[in-house]
C-alpha cells in the first residue's frame, strides 16, 4: 500500500494521488519514476518552480505511459507544460556525454555548456611629439612601413592619418600574431579617427565626443581697463576679445571706456565628463560706456547664417571693421601734417598707425577683393582691398603675405590677409591702415561705417521667439548691477 504523504508541493495539490491513480491501473512505480527522470533531462534541469508563473507557456513536454497489460500504444498520457527554455546551439558530437537511465535501450544526449571566448588583443600606444612622423613611428609600435603606405594609400579618409600634430596620441591594437586589428588617433579629447582594415583595403571614420553645453554669466564693472577688468570678472581672454568683436564696431575699446562703464555677458561652457572642456560663445551681451547702452544677441537662421543683432534685429556688425589688427596701441592717428619719423620731415599722414608684433595677423576690414599685394614704396608691403561702392582699404609695412591669396582674390571681413612688419618706411613693427571714398583718404577712426544686412523680415518672428530669454536674462544681470551700485 502507497504511504500517504501530507506535504504539499508548489502547486498546492497532493502529489499522492497521481500515485494512487497509476497504480490502481497497474503501472509499476520504478516505470513511472525513470520516465520522469528522462523527461527532466530533456528539459535541461528548468527550474520547476517557473512553471507556478501565469506567463503563457512555450514549450510542451509530453510523458507518455505504457499500457500496463501490454506492449501496445498508450492509453493515458500525462502532460507537462513549461515555459520558454534557451535552445542549446549546435553542438558537435565530441561535445556530448550520453546519460543511460535505468532502462538499458534508452539514452539521452545532453550537451555541455560551451564557453565563448572573446579574442584579446594588445594595445600599444605612442604621444606624438614634435618631429615625429610616422615612419618614424610605425616600427615603434611594432607595424611595418609596408602596412602604413596601404592605410595612407586607401582612400581620402585614411589618408587623413598623415596629417599627425604633436599632442595627438596613436593607439593600435594587435592580434597574438601582431596583426593589425584597430588604429585609433586620439586627435583631441573630443575627436578621434578610428581605422580598421576591411580585406584588402581599410576603411577610416571620424568619432565625435558629445558635449554638454551649459549656460552662464559674468557681470563687471571697468575700473582700470577692460581687459584686467573682465579678467577679475572671470572672463578668459579669449571671450574678452570677443566681446571686444562684438561692440568693436560702435565702441572705440582703445580711446572711449572710462571707469564705471560696466558690462555683462552671457555666454556658453562646453562640459566634458562633468568637467569643463572650454568656453563656447557668447550668447548675449550688453555694454554700458558712459551711460550709453549697447547689446547685441546671438541668432543663427534657418539658413544657417550666424551673426549678433540688436534687440529690434538690426546688425551690430558694420560692413568694416573699425581696428583690422589686435594692437597694443595708437602710435600715430590720422592728420593733414606729421614729423615723419624715417624721413625726417613734415608730410600728411592719411591713416592710423596700429603698434603691434611682428607677426601679429592683419585682417580685411571688409568684404571685398584684392587688387593690389605687392611691394607699394614706402608701404613696404602692402595689399588693397576695393569693398564697392567706391571704398577702398589699404594694409602696409607687412612682414609677409597670407598664403594661397593673389590679386583678384575675394576675401571675407576678417579674413586674415598678412602679418605686421616693419618693411618700407618704417621704424618699428606696426600696421599702417588707410580708408579711402571715390579716391579721397577718411580718418579710419571716424567715418561712418555702413551697417550689415539686418535679419530678413521671414525670421522676424522667430529672432524674437528664441532671443526673448536671453532679453531677460540680461535685464536680470542689469537689475542686479543697479542694485549693488545703490548705496
Amino acid at each position: 500500500m502507497i504511504k500517504d504523504y501530507t506535504s504539499r508541493t508548489s502547486y498546492g495539490r497532493r502529489p499522492h494521488r497521481h500515485f494512487q491513480r497509476l497504480a490502481l491501473l497497474g503501472i509499476p512505480l520504478a516505470l513511472v519514476a525513470s520516465a520522469l527522470y528522462a523527461a527532466l533531462q530533456t528539459m535541461e534541469s528548468v527550474d520547476l518552480s517557473s512553471m507556478a508563473s501565469e506567463k503563457p507557456a512555450s514549450q510542451i513536454v509530453m510523458l507518455t505511459l505504457p499500457d500496463s497489460s501490454s506492449n501496445a500504444l498508450p492509453r493515458s498520457t500525462t502532460t507537462i507544460t513549461t515555459h520558454e527554455v534557451p535552445q542549446p546551439t549546435t553542438v558537435s558530437p565530441e561535445l556530448t556525454t550520453p546519460i543511460h537511465s535505468s532502462s538499458p535501450k534508452q539514452a539521452i544526449v545532453v550537451p555541455k555548456k560551451t564557453k565563448i571566448t572573446e579574442p584579446t588583443y594588445q594595445w600599444k600606444e605612442r604621444r606624438i611629439h614634435s618631429g615625429d612622423n610616422l615612419a618614424l613611428i610605425f616600427p615603434k609600435l611594432g607595424l611595418s612601413a609596408n602596412l602604413l603606405h596601404r592605410i595612407v594609400s586607401s582612400n581620402k579618409a585614411t589618408a587623413e592619418l598623415a596629417h599627425i600634430k604633436p599632442g595627438e596620441t596613436l593607439r593600435v591594437a594587435l592580434d597574438k600574431d601582431n596583426n593589425l586589428h584597430e588604429l585609433i588617433l586620439e586627435q583631441s579629447a573630443i575627436r578621434s579617427l578610428r581605422i580598421i582594415p576591411d580585406g584588402d583595403t581599410f576603411s577610416a571614420n571620424t568619432v565625435e565626443r558629445q558635449l554638454e553645453a551649459r549656460t552662464t554669466h559674468v557681470t563687471g564693472r571697468v575700473t582700470n581697463s577692460l581687459f584686467v577688468s573682465a579678467q577679475n570678472a572671470g572672463l578668459s581672454d579669449r571671450l574678452i576679445m570677443e566681446l571686444a568683436n562684438i561692440f568693436g564696431w560702435d565702441i572705440d575699446f582703445a580711446l572711449e571706456i572710462r571707469a564705471g562703464d560696466n558690462f555683462s555677458v552671457v555666454y556658453q561652457e562646453d562640459f566634458l565628463d562633468g568637467k569643463k572642456y572650454r568656453d563656447g560663445a557668447i550668447l548675449a551681451a550688453e555694454f554700458v560706456s558712459r551711460g550709453k547702452i549697447f547689446r547685441a544677441i546671438r541668432y543663427k537662421d534657418a539658413s544657417g547664417r550666424e551673426d549678433y543683432y540688436s534687440p529690434d534685429g538690426k546688425s551690430v556688425r558694420k560692413a568694416f571693421l573699425r581696428s583690422p589688427v589686435d594692437f597694443r596701441r595708437i602710435s600715430s592717428r590720422f592728420q593733414k601734417s606729421r614729423w615723419h619719423p624715417v624721413l625726417g620731415k613734415k608730410r600728411p599722414h592719411r591713416g592710423v598707425d596700429y603698434a603691434a608684433s611682428t607677426g601679429t595677423p592683419i585682417k580685411a576690414s571688409g568684404d571685398g577683393k584684392i587688387i593690389w599685394r605687392a611691394r607699394k614704396g614706402g608701404y613696404g608691403r602692402a595689399v588693397m582691398i576695393e569693398h564697392g561702392g567706391g571704398i577702398v582699404t589699404l594694409y602696409g609695412h607687412m612682414s609677409r603675405y597670407a598664403s594661397k591669396q593673389r590679386r583678384g582674390t575675394r576675401v571675407k571681413q576678417g579674413q586674415t590677409i598678412g602679418y605686421v612688419g616693419k618693411s618700407g618706411l618704417a621704424s618699428g613693427p606696426h600696421l599702417h591702415y588707410e580708408f579711402r571714398i571715390n579716391g579721397s583718404h577718411r580718418n579710419p577712426l571716424t567715418v561712418k561705417l555702413p551697417s550689415a544686412a539686418p535679419i530678413a523680415k521671414k525670421y522676424h518672428a522667430d529672432f524674437q521667439e528664441n532671443t526673448a530669454p536671453l532679453l531677460a536674462h540680461l535685464e536680470m544681470l542689469n537689475s542686479t548691477l543697479l542694485a549693488e551700485a545703490s548705496p
